[in-house]
C-alpha cells in the first residue's frame, strides 16, 4: 500500500466513523451516563477531527493506544509517579471530575482511590471515547460517564477537578476556555489539579524528541512551553496557586485552590 492509498484509506474511515455517530447519536451523539446515550451531545470540535482522529476518533487508533503500557512509554516511563502526584491532591470520599477520558487505566484507578464513598464523574466530547471508557468502569459504583465538551462542562459543583493530560491537546483558544471552565467547577476551598507538559530543562536529553514528537503528532502542546497555566486564568486572583515540576522540567503539576473557607 502506498502513502496515497494510506490516505485514502484514512479518509474513507474518517467518513465511516462520522457517518456513523451521526446516525447512532443524533447528529453528534448525546449526554452518556452510565453507557446511556440521549440527544442533544455537543459537537466534535473541529480541531479534534482534523489533527486527532486518528488517535481519539478511529476505532483502530482507539484499540492500538489504549492500553496501560502505551500511555506509559509515552510519558517515558512516568505515568506511576505522575499519576500518584494527581492522586496526592484527592481524598477519599470527594466528588471529582475528570475531564476528558485518558487511556489505560487511569478513570479506574482515580474511582478506586476515591473509594465507595467518593464519585468520579468523567466525560469526553467524543462517543468512541465514551464508550471506551465506560467498558472500564462499568464495574465501579461510584465512576460515572457522559458526553459534554471540557469548555462547557455544565453547572455542577465538585470538591476537585483532576485535568490529567488534557491542555496539551488543546489549540490555545481552547486552552483558556477549559482552564476557566473548569475553575468554575469549583466552590471555596475546592482545588484543579492540572498535570501536563511543561518546557524541560534547556540540556534534557529528550527535549529534541518530544519537540519532533510535538511537531508532527501534538501541534498544540507547544502551548504548554510558553505559557503557564495560572496565566490562562480570567480569575487568577480568586486562587491560590502552587506548581511542582517533574522529571527535569518535561511535566508539571499546577494546583489551584479557590480562596473561601473549605
Amino acid at each position: 500500500m502506498t502513502m496515497g492509498d494510506e490516505g485514502v484509506v484514512l479518509e474513507l474511515e474518517r467518513k465511516r466513523y462520522f457517518d456513523a455517530t451521526a446516525e447512532t447519536f443524533g447528529g453528534g451523539g448525546g449526554d452518556a451516563i452510565g453507557g446511556r446515550l440521549s440527544q442533544g451531545s455537543p459537537p466534535i470540535p473541529d480541531y479534534l477531527r482534523d489533527t486527532y482522529y486518528w488517535a481519539y476518533l478511529s476505532p483502530l487508533g482507539v484499540a492500538l493506544l489504549d492500553h496501560p503500557i502505551v500511555v506509559w512509554t509515552i510519558l517515558w516511563g512516568n505515568y506511576p509517579r505522575l499519576r500518584d502526584a494527581a492522586f496526592a491532591e484527592l481524598e477519599a470520599g470527594q466528588k471529582v471530575l475528570q475531564p476528558a477520558c485518558v487511556y489505560g487505566n487511569f478513570s479506574p484507578q482515580l474511582a478506586r482511590h476515591l473509594g465507595p464513598q467518593g464519585t468520579l464523574e468523567v466525560f469526553d466530547v467524543a462517543p468512541i471515547q465514551v464508550a471506551s471508557c465506560e467498558r472500564k468502569i462499568r464495574d465501579i459504583p461510584q465512576a460515572r460517564i457522559r458526553l459534554a465538551d471540557s469548555t462547557r462542562p455544565g453547572t455542577e459543583v465538585f470538591d476537585a477537578v483532576c485535568c490529567f493530560f488534557l491542555l496539551h491537546e488543546l489549540p490555545d483558544k481552547y486552552k483558556r476556555r477549559a482552564v476557566n471552565a473548569l475553575l468554575g467547577r469549583v466552590p471555596p476551598g475546592g482545588k484543579v489539579v492540572f498535570v501536563d507538559y511543561h518546557r524541560p530543562h534547556p540540556a534534557h536529553p529528550l527535549k529534541p524528541v518530544t519537540g519532533f514528537v510535538f511537531r508532527h503528532l501534538e501541534p498544540f502542546a507547544f502551548g504548554m512551553w510558553d505559557q503557564e497555566i495560572a496565566d490562562l486564568a480570567d480569575n487568577v486572583g480568586d486562587f491560590e496557586w502552587s506548581k511542582e515540576t517533574l522529571f527535569g522540567g518535561l511535566f508539571q503539576k499546577v494546583v489551584a485552590r479557590r480562596r473561601g473557607a473549605a
